[in-house]
């Protein structure tokens, strides 16, 4: 997995926040096919509500395994209504996430926000590489999340970060 870019902002700070919600849209597109091979190409965008944080992230995932489980791992989760190769790209995503937001003093987003109620895909024997190139196809919106935030005074101003 490759994460080709990444951004966080600050947007709001208004006193002290109780909760807060996140929101993902998530795309993943199909950029190359091959046997027993195949690409993908993400983007994520999470926000906050309260309008208090918001990341970017784009990359590409490379899944190696059976065409069996790769065609499984691309498939969409009835109980999440995502593919089950998202929540490992999300993972990847993650800890750059989590870091930016200490750095910003902004809440986190919740570690398993796209998680399903199994902790693990359908699929043992997928192996998810490091690839590059960057696009977006398969629209997932609306995954949310109402995490209980560690910190809860975001920072004053709006701050653009990139690696």
């Amino acid at each position: 997995m490759e994460i080709v870019h990444f951004s966080g902002y600050r947007l709001d700070a208004k006193g002290i926040v109780e909760s807060v919600e996140f929101n993902v849209r998530a795309r993943l597109e199909e950029k190359e096919r091959r046997s027993q091979m195949v690409t993908v190409s993400f983007s994520l965008l999470v926000m906050s509500k309260p309008s208090l944080v918001k990341f970017e992230v784009d990359g590409t995932a490379t899944m190696t395994g059976k065409d069996e489980d790769i065609r499984k791992m691309l498939e969409i989760d009835p109980d999440t209504r995502v593919p089950y190769v998202l929540p490992r790209v999300y993972q990847h995503a993650f800890t750059a996430m989590y870091l930016l937001s200490t750095i910003l003093n902004t809440p986190p987003p919740p570690q398993d926000l796209l998680n399903s109620k199994q902790q693990t895909g359908p699929v043992q024997d997928v192996t998810v590489v490091v690839d590059a190139g960057v696009t977006d196809t398969r629209n997932v919106e609306g995954v949310q999340s109402n995490p209980n935030a560690d910190r809860k005074e975001p920072a004053a101003t709006s701050t653009p970060t990139s690696p």
